[in-house]
């Protein structure tokens, strides 16, 4: 008779090892795209770099398209993660704290993606917004949108923001500029990520004087 041994370990186990095929899967997809260009990529390619069959990545991901936006959603939720410490403890004054975590967004969004990357997973969730890649992007664009309208209830709370400020408003018309700055900086190959954060800049600058009460410009 044989004995199948199964226990938290073997499981534990094997979770790790499909997480590792999974990483090494979006890390592969990720330097291909980027060196070859998303459309030129084909599932073999990134099954040869990954390591692993091409079975194996369709079991995973049934599409080029599959792949891009869980690399998205790798890169949201590093910035997602990292601005919640900044939520925890906003700097002053409130033109900081905003400026402090859009610049996070903006500095990581070339990280894993290029402009083309980003110009194809925005078209998805524009083409087809009700596919599952298509909420799945716009979720994550949810998310981001959340963040910012929650960073500034928190000032609000702590007294920096004028009480009668709408913040869940506010942030949401924040969030619709930097998105639309960010939308304009990867339509352009041409346009540098100092210029665009420059751009943002003289932008909050004028918002957060609005936003502010009287004790708010002062420093931690």
């Amino acid at each position: 008779m044989q004995i199948t041994l199964w226990g938290p370990g073997l499981a534990g186990l094997r979770e790790r090892q499909k997480a590792d095929r999974n990483h090494r899967i979006l890390t592969s997809a990720t330097e291909l795209f980027r060196r070859d260009g998303y459309r030129h990529v084909r599932m073999e390619d990134l099954a040869q770099r990954a390591g692993v069959s091409v079975g194996t990545v369709y079991n995973y991901y049934s599409t080029k398209g599959d792949i891009l936006i869980a690399i998205v959603s790798m890169e949201v939720k590093e910035v997602l993660e990292a601005g919640e410490c900044l939520l925890a403890s906003p700097p002053r004054p409130v033109l900081k704290a905003l400026t402090r975590l859009i610049d996070h967004y903006y500095d990581h969004s070339l990280h894993y993606l290029d402009k083309e990357m980003w110009r194809t997973a925005m078209a998805t969730s524009i083409e087809s917004p009700h596919t599952p890649n298509g909420l799945k992007y716009n979720l994550l664009d949810e998310r981001l949108r959340n963040q910012v309208q929650r960073l500034l209830l928190v000032l609000q709370e702590r007294g920096d923001v004028v009480p009668g400020v709408d913040a869940a408003v506010i942030g949401s018309l924040l969030f619709n500029l930097l998105n639309v700055l960010f939308i304009d900086f990867v339509k352009s190959d041409d346009m540098e990520l100092g210029s665009l954060k420059a751009t943002l800049h003289g932008q909050l600058d004028v918002i957060s004087r609005i936003l502010v009460s009287d004790d708010s410009s002062l420093e931690n």
